[in-house]
């Protein structure tokens, strides 16, 4: 893979987890919490959402311990909420965290759907952009969606289905670990769901 196509690859996931974290943000001022907005995180400019870990180097690493093949994953900054500014303390929060894997899947269809069926009309080097766009979001998605913290899916876990403290303090404790051991042994599940709806997605089968 050249120089070029790991900038693009980059800029993409910048682009999807700024867009991630955005939505969180605005889903939150939707349901009463300015914070983030206090905080002028509602905006596109990468600087106010650049983590040095997550929004670079990781990218960076896999990249290069893949020797360009990917996956590209990463984060950026989260943005600022205070749940207590909340009218319904109990599902709020989780559609505030529904709402950065959802806005990462409205942009794989909006791309997907534009390359199935524009893909002709298209320059191949811009088919293989949105190609990018559709597989970056797809996976921010659907990794933001396991229910293991610190992801978005645990938020949603936790509203819906209500478990006794002992347990929620175990998965809150020792997530980072869970999540780890999920990403060994079944990552490789995860890569090949992305692929499949990425291929269906774009007509590209």
């Amino acid at each position: 893979m050249d120089i070029l196509t790991i900038i693009i690859l980059i800029i993409i996931l910048l682009f999807s987890v700024i867009f991630h974290e955005i939505a969180h943000g605005w889903m939150a001022y939707f349901l009463g919490d300015p914070t983030a907005k206090n905080a002028g995180r509602l905006t596109l400019n990468p600087a106010k959402h650049i983590d040095p870990i997550g929004t670079i180097f990781l990218p960076l690493m896999l990249l290069i311990i893949t020797m360009g093949r990917g996956p590209v994953f990463g984060w950026a900054k989260p943005v600022p909420i205070n749940p207590f500014n909340f009218k319904d303390k109990k599902y709020d929060p989780a559609k505030v965290a529904a709402a950065g894997p959802i806005s990462n899947i409205i942009l794989a269809i909006i791309f997907g759907l534009t390359l199935r069926f524009a893909h002709t009309f298209l320059p191949y080097q811009t088919s293989l952009i949105f190609l990018y766009i559709v597989q970056i979001n797809l996976l921010l998605a659907i990794f933001n969606l396991l229910p293991i913290p610190p992801l978005d899916g645990s938020h949603i876990l936790f509203a819906f289905f209500p478990l006794d403290p002992k347990t929620r303090f175990f998965i809150l404790q020792y997530g980072i670990f869970i999540l780890i051991f999920f990403i060994f042994f079944f990552g490789g599940y995860i890569f090949a769901f992305v692929d499949f709806l990425t291929r269906y997605l774009t007509g590209f089968i």
